[in-house]
Order: C-alpha cells, then sequence, then structure tokens
C-alpha cells in the first residue's frame, strides 16, 4: 500500500512489487511482522484464563501473550536510501548502507545484513520476497534478484 508520503508498509508474506510499480520513487519500506499475529495473543489469553484463576499466583500465564504482542508490535526494519534499522524486541539497531558488505538470504526466514566486520544483524520481518523491494529502496546497493541483463543495461 502505498500512503501520500511516498512511503510503503510491507508485511511479511505480502507481495510489495506491485505497490512499488504504483510509485516510481519509494523513500523509506517498513517491513512489520502482519497485525492479525494479534490475534494470536488474543486466543492465547482468553485461552489462558480458566487456568490463570484457578490458584492464587497463576495469573502471571497472563505475561505469555503480554510477551508475544509486544514482540509482534516491536519487531521490524526500517529502510530508505541511507540506512537500515533493525528493531529488535528490546533494542534498536542503526546501519548505514556503507557498513553492509552482503545481505545475507535464508530461503524460509528473515534476511541478515552481513557488515563489513563479518557480524550479522538480522532485519526483523525481511523474507526473500522483499529482495526486490529492498533492492529498489537501497538504490542499487542490494543487488535485484529478478533484473533481466536488459534491464540492467538499460538502467545504466
Amino acid at each position: 500500500m502505498v500512503d501520500t508520503h511516498d512511503r510503503v508498509k510491507a508485511a511479511r508474506g505480502h507481495p510489495v512489487d506491485g505497490c512499488l510499480a504504483a510509485s516510481r520513487h519509494v523513500d523509506k519500506l517498513v517491513f512489520r511482522i502482519p497485525a492479525p499475529a494479534l490475534l494470536a495473543a488474543a486466543t492465547i489469553t482468553i485461552c489462558a484464563t480458566p487456568f490463570a484463576w484457578a490458584a492464587p499466583g497463576l495469573q502471571a500465564v497472563y505475561l505469555v501473550p503480554l510477551g508475544f504482542a509486544w514482540w509482534v508490535l516491536r519487531n521490524r526494519t526500517t529502510v530508505d536510501s541511507s540506512q537500515l534499522v533493525a528493531r529488535s524486541t528490546f533494542g534498536k539497531r542503526v546501519i548505514a548502507w556503507d557498513e553492509v558488505k552482503a545481505i545475507k538470504v535464508v530461503p524460509k526466514g528473515w534476511l541478515s545484513a552481513v557488515l563489513n566486520d563479518g557480524s550479522l544483524v538480522r532485519l526483523p520481518a525481511v523474507r526473500v520476497g522483499h529482495l526486490p523491494a529492498l533492492a529498489h529502496v537501497s538504490g542499487g546497493r542490494v543487488p535485484d534478484p529478478n533484473a533481466t541483463p536488459d534491464s540492467v543495461e538499460s538502467a545504466e
């Protein structure tokens, strides 16, 4: 979805290519865990209620769905032409594109940025399917896996 500020919000599992086609210039991408995952936290809360009130002190079981909801809301990756911001459950890491040597692709997991010093920084909610969008916003720092040799030559 493209809003009026030329930003695209991309969630895991959502195709972003159609969104990028709607706007030629995208300033920023925000990759998030889809909000419907919060339904799981609500379901766990409802299912835990009989157990939580069975004895004094068991109400602490409500911390599990609360922690999961916090994880869903907090984890995200924001990408623009100058930097990556990887926000995890309890921290945030800002990485300039100059510090990124490569992107480590994991077929069934979140991608990671390989830094010049060899360390890895996980990019929450960024999946393999998001590589074309990441390539577009990075300004060519990340190669587009869907690019054909003809389109690369015409871009130069």
